[in-house]
């Protein structure tokens, strides 16, 4: 399945990164403290979108008379300490790292997240160095229900879109990929168990863990 593939893209959140439990405190935090429930498709909706789309979507959905800039900065500061000091790398996650630079295929980021959050969690957990490119969401014009991050993590590699491989744990990325022509793993979160069932059917492989893959 991998004999030609010579780049590995990955996403972070509940991919590479055990981090969907700070998105899900964010989420009934900032509602909250809005008097607003958390609906059941809420994390699916934002979770392609990256923080500025997002801020946009949530003050339409609830018709919040703030700015995308004050929502955006709230959530900022909820994560960054999570981020900077508890987020860790999902298991055997940095085995599997370790073992595709074995086989010197290039590594690459395709990421919703902030950059000022996820360099601090990917440097304290020690594997910043292993990527050749790092490409997050508000570097495109379209979020991850389409191709667009994961080409320019493919660019950034010097590879092409069918010498690559993307690691997702979210349906919209699965789409987004394969709509790119891209091989697509799909990888076992629990905030997104609901959406299993189609990934398992779109991506060419779905793991439960990465040390199904070494």
């Amino acid at each position: 399945m991998m004999d030609n593939i010579k780049g590995a893209i990955f996403d972070l959140d509940g991919t590479l990164l055990d981090s969907m439990w700070v998105w899900t405190e964010i989420d009934k935090r900032f509602l909250g403290d809005r008097n607003l429930e958390v609906p059941f498709d809420y994390l699916e909706a934002i979770a392609p979108l990256g923080a500025r789309k997002a801020a946009e979507y949530t003050i339409e959905r609830f018709g919040l008379n703030e700015k995308v800039e004050d929502i955006m900065g709230e959530w900022f500061d909820m994560a960054m300490g999570a981020y900077e000091n508890e987020v860790r790398c999902k298991p055997y996650a940095i085995e599997y790292l370790n073992y595709l630079k074995s086989k010197n295929i290039k590594l690459g980021v395709a990421t919703s997240s902030d950059r000022k959050l996820i360099i601090p969690a990917l440097t304290r957990n020690n594997i910043i160095d292993m990527f050749d490119t790092i490409v997050t969401v508000d570097q495109v014009k379209r979020g991850k229900g389409f191709p667009d991050i994961y080409e320019k993590a493919a660019r950034g590699m010097g590879l092409s879109n069918e010498q690559c491989v993307v690691y997702e744990d979210i349906l919209a990325g699965i789409r987004g990929a394969k709509m790119g022509g891209f091989m697509t793993i799909g990888v076992y979160e629990d905030h997104s168990t609901y959406e299993h069932p189609e990934m398992k059917q779109l991506a060419d492989r779905f793991i439960m863990s990465f040390k199904e893959l070494f």
